[in-house]
C-alpha cells in the first residue's frame, strides 16, 4: 500500500513489511579471546557458544531459520519490530568463515541484483510517460500529490524515470528507504529518494557535534537525500523548493509510521561542478562542508571521486539534543 499526501489533506497508512537492513563490516576486537562488534551489538564467547547449542538443536534448520531462530532468541528486532535477519544472516556467515561456528551447507543460490556491478546490473524497463512541456505557474498545478511508491505497483515508473532522466541514472538503495513521485492531476512531475545517511561524513559529524559512540547508536535518525529529480520537461518556477519544504514535513511521518522510529536531521551531496543546490539553499537548507571525495571503505587518503558539497536540514530546533543522547 502507497502512502500518498495531497495538499491540504493529511493521510497516513500503516506498511507492514519486511525492511532488510544491509550487512554491516564485522569488527573483531582481539580475537575470539575478546569479543565482537557487529552493527552495534556486542557479541561475546558466551553468545558464540550459544549459537553452537542453537544449530546442534536444530541439525535440519536451514541457515535462514537458524538466523530467524537466533534473532527471536536475542530479541534482535528493527525499531519497527521486524527481526533483523539479514543482520544476523551476516553476523553467522562471518562466524562461519572465520572457523568459529559450522553452518549447515547452502540449500538454494538465489540471484543478488545488488551484488552485479556496472552493466551486470538489471536496468529498469523503460516506462513512457507524458512528455509535453509543462510550462505553469505553481499555483496553476496544485494540488501536488506526494506519493510513497516503495514496494508498490508505481515503484517500477519511479525506478525508470530515474534511469531515464537523472545523470547518476537508478541504484537500487539499500537499508531503510523510501521514493516519492509527485504527481499533478495525475501525471508525474518529480522523484525524490530518501535512505539510510552514511556513517561517517566529516564536516556533517563535526556539526552535530556527537561522538563517534553516539553516532554509531543514532546515525538511524538521519536521512539522505540521494536522488532528487525534475522532469526536464517541466518548467515551473519555485517547484523544486516547495516540494523540498513539503518534504520535510511529510518525510518524518512517513518515516516513523513505517520505521518505527523518527529522524531529525536531512542531508544531501551537491556536485558543485554541475549544480548549485538552489532549491536547497531557498528552502533553508545549510552548507555544512565538503566530502574529501573517498568512497566510504576507502583505505587511502587520495581522493578516488568528485568532492561533493554537503548540505542538511534540521527536523526539530533541538536535534543536536536529541542526536546527542545515547539510546
Amino acid at each position: 500500500m502507497a502512502l500518498r499526501h495531497s495538499a491540504g489533506v493529511k493521510k497516513k497508512n500503516k506498511i507492514t513489511s519486511a525492511y532488510c537492513v544491509p550487512l554491516n563490516f564485522l569488527l573483531l576486537l582481539g580475537g575470539m579471546e575478546g569479543k565482537l562488534a557487529h552493527r552495534g551489538r556486542i557479541v561475546t564467547d558466551a553468545d558464540v557458544a550459544f549459537i553452537r547449542k542453537l544449530i546442534a538443536k536444530y541439525p535440519t534448520a536451514s541457515r535462514r531459520a537458524l538466523s530467524k531462530k537466533l534473532c527471536e532468541a536475542w530479541n534482535w528486532v528493527q525499531p519497527n519490530g521486524t527481526l533483523r535477519d539479514m543482520v544476523c544472516r551476516g553476523l553467522m556467515l562471518k562466524l562461519h568463515r572465520g572457523g568459529h561456528i559450522q553452518l549447515p551447507p547452502v540449500r538454494r543460490v538465489t540471484g543478488n541484483p545488488l551484488s552485479r556491478r556496472g552493466a551486470e546490473r538489471r536496468k529498469p524497463a523503460v516506462i513512457a510517460v507524458d512528455t509535453t512541456p509543462l510550462r505553469a505557474t505553481l499555483a496553476e498545478i496544485r494540488p501536488l500529490e506526494f506519493r510513497q511508491v516503495r514496494r508498490t505497483p508505481e515503484e517500477q515508473l519511479f525506478n525508470s524515470l530515474l534511469e531515464q532522466y537523472h545523470y547518476l541514472g537508478y541504484t537500487q538503495p539499500v537499508g531503510e528507504h523510501l521514493k516519492y513521485l509527485i504527481c499533478t492531476r495525475g501525471r508525474p512531475i518529480a522523484c525524490l529518494a530518501w535512505s539510510s545517511a552514511p556513517r561517517h561524513l566529516g564536516c556533517r559529524d563535526r556539526f552535530i557535534g556527537w561522538s563517534a559512540e553516539v553516532r554509531r547508536t543514532n546515525i538511524r535518525f538521519l536521512c539522505y537525500n540521494t536522488r532528487y529529480l525534475i522532469l526536464p520537461f517541466v518548467e515551473v518556477a519555485n517547484l523544486a523548493s516547495h516540494i523540498l519544504s513539503r518534504m520535510a514535513r511529510l518525510l518524518p511521518v512517513d518515516w516513523q509510521c513505517i520505521y518505527g522510529h523518527p529522524i531529525y536531521f536531512l542531508e544531501t551531496f551537491i556536485d558543485p561542478q554541475r549544480a548549485r543546490g538552489t532549491c536547497y539553499r531557498a528552502s533553508n537548507w545549510q552548507v555544512l562542508g565538503r566530502t574529501r571525495g573517498l568512497g566510504k571503505d576507502s583505505r587511502s587518503t587520495t581522493p578516488n571521486r568528485s568532492i561533493k558539497e554537503v548540505l542538511g536540514y534540521p527536523l526539530s530546533k533541538s536535534f543536536r539534543r536529541l542526536l546527542s543522547e545515547l539510546r
